[in-house]
């Protein structure tokens, strides 16, 4: 326990002595014209007996507290590539919603039946083949992607040119009624008692004395009457018993079956997953 004490207030002067050591000493080799007058007194830099015994040598290891700065970014410096650039080539026959063309900024700008995403993504909105193209008329510097509905077919498409509409249909003149052939009488169905009876609509609508309709619609019996169809053939289902014990097994028996026959599909499903994964 004195030892201990003891050593303490040593190691406190030692580290405050020890500095101001080194520099007396160094002041002593360089200064040679100065008097001795003037200078300190030089103290004895060998240890004394007691302190090589009680006092421990002065070393300072210093441990890292935390990790290194700058290793928190490392990683963000090379980011994964974005995968730009083109994603279907001209002549490519694309569908709508196919992404054509992936960009920061608008390198190239939607043409003809075409598209541009918040991203600057360039998607077709028809069917039809790519086309990488100029249009002088609509920008003189500006590169444009559309989709054209012919194989062999140009963008852009001259501005005197019908439009397409969807369904890559063209406008046409509209014939009329009285320029197109006759049709063909369209035919319904109706249940009687001699039971299904077809017949054309003009030839129904005349039997019944009501109005007459036009080529390409069709006279239908409504759904209740075609419900009511069995009632009045005179067809009647027989009715449940209860106490008809070998109906109610085979039911019970039907559905068993049914069962086990499902079990037997699961299990081979999950037997052909099991196999795919090996």
């Amino acid at each position: 326990m004195l030892q201990s004490r003891f050593l303490t207030p040593m190691r406190l002067l030692e580290r405050a002595i020890a500095p101001s050591l080194r520099s007396s000493q160094s002041l002593t080799r360089s200064s040679t014209t100065t008097p001795s007058s003037i200078l300190p007194r030089p103290i004895s830099a060998t240890p004394s007996p007691l302190s090589s015994r009680l006092l421990l040598p002065l070393s300072q290891v210093r441990h890292a507290s935390h990790a290194s700065q700058g290793a928190g970014n490392r990683h963000s410096r090379d980011p994964a590539g974005k995968r730009l650039g083109a994603k279907r080539s001209g002549g490519e026959y694309v569908v709508p919603g196919c992404i054509i063309f992936r960009q920061r900024g608008t390198k190239w700008f939607p043409g003809e039946n075409c598209a541009l995403g918040r991203d600057h993504t360039i998607y077709a909105t028809e069917a039809g083949y790519v086309r990488y193209y100029l249009d002088p008329e609509l920008h003189p510097d500006r590169k444009f992607i559309g989709v054209c509905f012919e194989k062999e077919g140009k963008l852009p498409t001259p501005r005197n040119a019908p439009s397409r509409r969807k369904l890559n249909r063209v406008a046409v003149p509209r014939i009329d009624v009285a320029d197109e052939p006759p049709a063909r009488s369209d035919l319904t169905a109706h249940v009687g008692a001699d039971g299904v009876v077809v017949a054309s609509v003009d030839a129904a609508t005349a039997a019944q004395g009501g109005p007459q309709l036009r080529p390409g619609y069709m006279y239908r019996e409504a759904n209740w009457q075609i419900g009511r169809a069995a009632e009045k053939a005179g067809i009647t289902a027989k009715p449940y018993n209860s106490k008809n014990r070998w109906l109610a097994w085979r039911k019970r028996q039907a559905r068993a079956d049914r069962a086990a026959q499902m079990k037997s599909l699961k299990n081979k499903k999950k037997t052909k997953k099991g196999k795919g994964g090996r």
